[in-house]
């Protein structure tokens, strides 16, 4: 009976072809300068420093917006918004630039140059120390008790590189800048645009409508199939919200235009949904004096993140901010695939711009105001001591050892002498009411 059966099986697995069929996965959209996500699988792109990308949750996610509060002098958030372009330039990405302030082509003219050095080489000028070679006389040592100490890692970087690394003090060259292809929206340029039953003002109105018509035209939507390869548009819209757009969410405290910007960033989201893109925001939200309003923009971005420069501040000369230009907020992080968003590691984020390099490093320092006022050291001595002696919370006692008799004499004496000075005070201050 199992030869016929064996056979049997022979003959069917040879002469008929099988109907169950392997699994494999499908295939992602290959695009240059683009990756999927190990946490949901959605397509990201560098932001051009690594380390936000590492902050962020591995880069920004294609369809999304980035929303950036601006530092006071719009310094640092620029620096960001020129990173971000650069990296659609080296990657062969289309960008759309759009600003109210400075020309497109002037801000294009300021992006920083691409390094195309050694990994390692860069990793060394990070920061990251060389191992020492206890056979050279000029190295330095340290005690026998700190030497198998862990070493604090302050800088965020992801174990697989992604994006590339630019200096700032050069500029990108004019060959490299002219290859890519970059749409521009200066909005003094602009003829307005009456629109009686829009409620968006003429500005933002004008924006949008060159923002659809770029990602149909050139097939972001697929409406029409791109010419060569897919590809990415990076959407760079500079400072709005400002008075330069026409809007007066930052003038006052009853705007009239109060839904303006989140009308605008509700429908550019549903753009970025629907097409092969993403943008970056920056919006001067220390210019906004309804706080209600920034919330509203904030929770219609997909990523927020806040910029705090520590120049013409305090902090500027505070010795714990020493090795740092400022502080990093993250205000929002994605939700995408997934229940919950992707939580950094920690929040205490600062950065500093080097030589050639704006970096985000974790804060090594605690600032003192951050402790509440009984944490605070030496702010009560004489209660200190008496807590610490006294008879109820002392654990000596608990353990059967004596408190001792001249600590707590001190105490008790230093005690009274300060309520004696100040019944005193209180009888002088008596006997002035009385005269009256």
């Amino acid at each position: 009976m199992a030869a016929p059966v064996r056979g049997m099986i022979g003959s069917t697995s040879i002469g008929n072809t099988t109907s169950f069929q392997k699994k494999t996965r499908s295939k992602l959209v290959s695009i240059p300068g683009t990756r999927p996500s190990v946490q949901n699988g959605q397509l990201l792109v560098s932001s051009g420093v690594s380390s936000l990308d590492y902050v962020i949750g591995g880069g920004l996610a294609v369809g999304t917006l980035l929303l950036v509060e601006e530092d006071h002098y719009d310094s640092y958030s620029r620096m960001l918004l020129k990173y971000f372009l650069a990296e659609g330039v080296v990657c062969g990405h289309e960008l759309f630039l759009a600003s109210a302030r400075d020309h497109p082509d002037d801000i294009m003219q300021e992006l920083p140059s691409p390094i195309v050095d050694d990994v390692a080489g860069m990793k060394i000028s990070e920061g990251q120390s060389q191992p020492s070679d206890p056979e050279n006389p000029d190295t330095m040592k340290i005690a026998w008790r700190y030497q198998n100490q862990p070493k604090v890692q302050t800088a965020l970087a992801s174990s697989v590189r992604f994006g590339h690394y630019y200096d700032v003090s050069k500029t990108m060259e004019p060959e490299l800048r002219q290859a890519a292809k970059c749409h521009s929206f200066y909005q003094l340029q602009e003829t307005p645009v009456v629109t009686a039953s829009s409620p968006l003002p003429s500005p933002y109105h004008s924006l949008l409508k060159s923002i659809q018509t770029v990602i149909r035209k050139e097939g972001f939507d697929g409406s029409t199939p791109q010419s060569k390869v897919r590809n990415v548009l990076r959407l760079g819209l500079h400072s709005l919200g400002s008075v330069l757009w026409g809007d007066d969410v930052c003038c006052k405290d009853n705007p009239a235009h109060c839904h303006a910007l989140t009308t605008f960033l509700y429908i550019l989201r549903g753009l970025l949904r629907t097409s092969l893109s993403v943008a970056m925001v920056t919006v001067p939200s220390h210019l906004t004096q309804n706080r209600a309003v920034m919330g509203r923009i904030i929770r219609l971005s997909d990523t927020a993140i806040a910029l705090e420069s520590f120049k013409g501040s305090e902090k500027e000369t505070n010795p714990l901010y020493k090795d740092y230009h400022g502080l990093l907020h993250v205000r929002q992080l994605p939700r995408l695939n997934c229940l919950s968003c992707e939580v950094p590691d920690t929040k205490d984020l600062a950065f500093k711009l080097k030589r050639k390099q704006f970096t985000i490093e974790v804060s090594s320092h605690q600032p003192l105001s951050a402790l509440s006022p009984q944490h605070t050291p030496n702010s009560h001595p004489i209660a200190l001591r008496v807590h610490s002696y006294g008879t109820s919370p002392n654990p000596n006692e608990q353990r059967g050892v004596k408190t001792p008799p001249r600590l707590l004499t001190s105490a008790v004496s230093a005690l009274k002498t300060h309520s004696t000075v100040d019944t005193a005070d209180q009888r002088v201050g008596c006997n002035e009411n009385d005269t009256d």
